[in-house]
């Protein structure tokens, strides 16, 4: 790399080049680098102006620069800059012996024979008393030298960059491309200790494929937080299986996983920390199945592939009191309306737990009608929650406030975030349970 004279380097290595060449050629003539309207100086009269006019980042280096610093503003690589140099040569001399044009020629056969300035080119300018300011540059230790290329301007582009030099005629002119100067910081970046161990892993790409996730019971049967998941696809066991659920990343035991299958007991799985059944929440969950990779020393997990993300419904279900085996379902201040309808508040235990934010709603079907009328159907929203005060964020027990309901024996059935809970049934398929009576 080099420092921040590369660029004035190279216009004073290009116009020693040139100026070897054409005194040689055109006796008298002199090289400049002044504008060509005459502003520093003014162009020779017999001789060529060299005029650095736009400079642009190099597209094939500009994204090769590392990140210069670590998250804490450690220097760890010198910034550097890549650039393009683009000059415009000026020709003049007496128009009848034809000079501008024979220095044309001299200078394009110079830079056709020799395009690349040479690291030796690079010293013997900044030996040149002439060029004293120059002395720190470090150009010709950079990696790169170099390079000049024609620029094929048309007639348009020329024209467009002559107007910018105003009431400038114009001269036989001819422009060129340097490739590439590399401008580099001088911040000391901080030194790395050595790598002592080198581990280089090459494994295969098998991404697993969830194709389904059901009950064990059957595919059409609800999934409950008692429920036992079966996740069927393809390359599901690695090196390592992790299953992503409700946020929650566990190891299944390992009889429980194959290439195709993977069995889940959420009850067994979520019973203990850090999963406990509380935060696992009714509605639809993704599940996903995670390969990671031990790599490093000691070996240690890092993220792998993942799987695609299978959805779910995971419904609530009333609980059962355990000694008595009816379902926790309690019915508080029944008063009797003036039109016969009964007002109530119905408090019902749910497991998993219901969250703070989700929407809750009490479904009732009348059970057994008589055959003389169509059967009865209410639904009741539970109130919001709303964010709690302090913990919990959860609750297994949700009161609804019902009213305008007719005595008679109903079938209950809980919604949570759309999820329902299943309804029990008899040795028919008939739906008995569970009951909720209004006398």
């Amino acid at each position: 790399m080099s420092n921040f004279l590369a660029i004035a380097t190279v216009t004073a290595t290009l116009s020693q080049t040139i100026r070897a060449a054409i005194v040689r050629d055109v006796p008298g003539a002199t090289v400049t680098t002044v504008r060509p309207d005459g502003a520093g100086g003014g162009p020779p009269t017999t001789g060529v102006n060299l005029y650095l006019y736009q400079v642009t980042a190099n597209a094939a280096w500009r994204n090769a620069d590392l990140p210069t610093s670590s998250p804490n503003g450690k220097f760890v690589h010198r910034p550097q800059a890549a650039l393009d140099l683009h000059y415009l040569l000026n020709f003049y001399g007496n128009e009848v012996q034809l000079e501008p044009q024979r220095l044309l020629g001299s200078v394009v056969r110079v830079l056709n024979a020799r395009p690349v300035l040479t690291r030796q080119m690079i010293q013997d300018t900044l030996a040149n008393p002439a060029f004293n300011f120059l002395g720190t540059s470090d150009l010709g230790k950079s990696i790169e030298l170099v390079k000049f290329t024609p620029l094929p301007l048309t007639l348009e582009e020329l024209s467009k960059l002559w107007s910018v030099f105003f009431q400038t005629p114009y001269t036989l002119s001819v422009a060129y491309q340097g490739t590439v100067v590399l401008i580099e910081s001088e911040d000391e970046p901080q030194a790395a200790l050595p790598v002592r161990k080198r581990d280089l892993y090459v494994v295969p790409f098998r991404q697993p494929i969830i194709e389904q996730v059901k009950s064990q019971v059957g595919a059409d049967e609800p999934i409950v937080v008692d429920s036992t998941l079966v996740i069927s696809g393809k390359r599901l066991r690695g090196d390592l299986t992790e299953l992503r659920l409700g946020g929650f990343d566990w190891i299944p035991p390992p009889e429980d996983v194959s290439d195709t299958q993977i069995i889940l007991r959420l009850s067994t799985q979520l019973s203990s920390p850090p999963h406990p059944t509380g935060l696992l929440r009714d509605g639809v969950q993704g599940v996903q199945v995670i390969h990671p990779i031990r790599i490093g020393t000691p070996p240690v997990p890092h993220r792998g592939v993942e799987s695609n993300v299978a959805a779910f419904v995971l419904c609530p279900t009333i609980k059962k009191n355990p000694v008595t085996g009816e379902y926790e379902i309690s019915i508080l201040n029944l008063p009797i309306n003036p039109d016969g309808t009964h007002s109530a508040n119905v408090a019902v235990k749910l497991k998993p737990d219901v969250g703070y934010m989700q929407r809750v709603v009490l479904l009732l079907n009348e059970f057994n009608p008589p055959p003389d009328r169509p059967s009865r159907a209410y639904s009741f929203e539970a109130a919001t929650l709303g964010p709690p005060t302090s913990p919990p964020e959860s609750t297994e027990e949700v009161t609804f406030s019902i009213s305008g309901v007719r005595a008679g024996t109903y079938l209950a059935r809980i919604q949570v975030d759309g999820a329902e809970s299943p309804l029990g049934t008899d040795s028919g398929g008939r739906y008995n349970s569970p009951q909720v009576t209004i006398p």
